[in-house]
């Protein structure tokens, strides 16, 4: 007996052993595959946005061009930079995220390149070159805050100086001197040459907040309440905040005048005030209140009186009030299910094409085929976004995920349903593919700390249960 107990203790430690070494090559393997993954997928990525330039140079000029190569080459440069730091401080971060967000940066510029050359645009002067260059900075910026916060619960620790921060960017464009308005909306601030919309920022600065403080304060408002028709609304002394955050998106719409920046930062709060409680009363409640905000607003706001005339009746006025909507509409019922083709259609023809009317100007030439792998990119980057949230260990990292996910997602809804006239059009710009440098740093963030928080998920520690 003696002998045998020996003989299985040793056998044991054998066992263990192994164990312990398999542990160690899986968990030295797994990154190793995630970020070659990665490394392919962003080759692809690149050579799909290079293959959409080469068609537009062969379909327009009949030669290849090197126009884009200056700002291209720091580009493809600055992802594989960042894609390194990745492999350092979060080998384990999601492979599909940084892919899909170089890849819908990637078609954006050939589009904005396309309507340059529609527009006689070149050199510095061309908005595709300009696109490149902010792309640039933004993965830049992207990768100093990778090195720089490398975990998301260094977020946690800063959570009222975030709505504090949200709040001051808020307010700057309203401030005389450096505060402009562009389009009838003041969201844009001027210093010098320099031009930014601190309202991009401001969004992921709410996210953060909105995460912080719904974790702290989430049994308050989830736990209590009268049932009204079979749905449990929160009590009246729980309504603060709800109402506090009404009242600043309707602050937005009234002084900044711009309806879709209202729009997205009260949807991102009621979206995550839903996945803290689990209530939809507060849902019922959110929609109520903005509903009649804006149907007030269009009654009383001349701004935003024409938005509505110009979302029920475009065709009023097609050539000029309703002449972007109108010119928007025939250029993708122009492109039908397959498009014209890159570099054969008319996307110039309708005004801010290269901004807030990218998404026309792609239904044109890549038709609704293409406008439909254009949403399941989004749809991908949403869901995975999602998954990293349900995943979580820590609820501040959950909500926070399942935030900037809805970030995104409410911004394409925003701008896909303004085009196509499922709701009022307004100023915002499609997430990674519309010119503005300001939204492309503000997305390019959110690729970053949702690279941290996939990161976080796969490195939680697993429990291990042994008879």
């Amino acid at each position: 007996m003696p002998n045998r107990s020996k003989s299985e203790a040793r056998s044991f430690e054998k066992t263990r052993t192994s164990e312990t070494v398999l542990h160690r090559i899986t968990a030295i393997r797994a990154p190793r595959k995630l970020r070659s993954l990665e490394t392919f997928l962003l080759i692809f990525s690149l050579g799909v946005g290079v293959a959409a330039v080469v068609i537009i140079d062969l379909t327009v000029h009949g030669e290849i061009g090197t126009a884009l190569l200056p700002t291209g080459i720091p580009f493809v440069v600055a992802v594989f930079a960042l894609h390194v730091l990745v492999r350092r401080i979060a080998p384990d971060a999601d492979p599909l995220i940084m892919p899909i967000a170089v890849m819908l940066n990637s078609i954006g510029v050939a589009m904005i390149y396309r309507i340059d050359l529609s527009n006689n645009l070149s050199g510095w002067g061309a908005v595709s070159v300009r696109q490149l260059l902010w792309s640039t900075v933004a993965i830049v910026a992207a990768a100093i805050v990778l090195y720089v916060i490398k975990s998301h619960l260094v977020l946690f620790r800063y959570t009222y100086l975030f709505g504090l921060g949200a709040l001051i960017l808020l307010l700057l464009p309203m401030l005389p001197f450096i505060g402009a308005e562009l389009n009838g909306a003041r969201v844009w601030i001027h210093i010098g040459e320099f031009s930014f919309q601190p309202g991009e920022i401001a969004k992921i600065f709410l996210a953060i907040f909105f995460a912080g403080y719904l974790v702290r304060n989430r049994d308050a408002l989830s736990m209590v309440g009268k049932k009204f028709a079979g749905i449990r609304f929160p009590r009246g002394r729980d309504l603060g905040p709800l109402l506090a955050f009404w009242l600043i998106a309707m602050a937005v719409l009234v002084f900044q005048r711009d309806l879709g920046t209202s729009l997205l930062y009260f949807g991102l709060f009621l979206s995550m005030l839903y996945l803290a409680t689990g209530r939809i009363g507060w849902i019922v409640l959110g929609v109520g209140l903005f509903l009649v905000g804006g149907i007030a607003a269009s009654q009383t706001l001349s701004y935003v009186n024409r938005r509505f005339e110009n979302w029920l009746h475009p065709f009023n006025d097609p050539t000029n009030t309703g002449y972007q909507m109108v010119q928007g509409l025939f250029g993708m019922a122009n492109g039908g299910m397959t498009g014209t083709g890159l570099g054969q259609g008319y996307p110039a023809d309708t005004p801010v094409a290269e901004s807030d009317y990218i998404i026309a100007a792609l239904g044109e030439e890549l038709g609704l085929i293409g406008l439909f792998v254009i949403l399941a990119a989004y749809l991908l980057l949403v869901g995975r976004a999602l998954r990293i949230g349900f995943a979580g260990q820590d609820d501040f990292g959950k909500l926070l995920a399942s935030g900037l996910g809805f970030a995104i997602a409410l911004q394409v809804f925003i701008v896909v349903g303004g085009i196509t006239r499922v709701i009022p059009l307004t100023g915002l710009t499609a997430p990674f593919l519309a010119a503005g440098g300001s939204s492309l740093v503000s997305n390019w963030i959110i690729v970053v700390l949702l690279l941290l928080l996939s990161n976080s998920v796969r490195n939680r520690p697993k429990l291990v249960i042994r008879s």
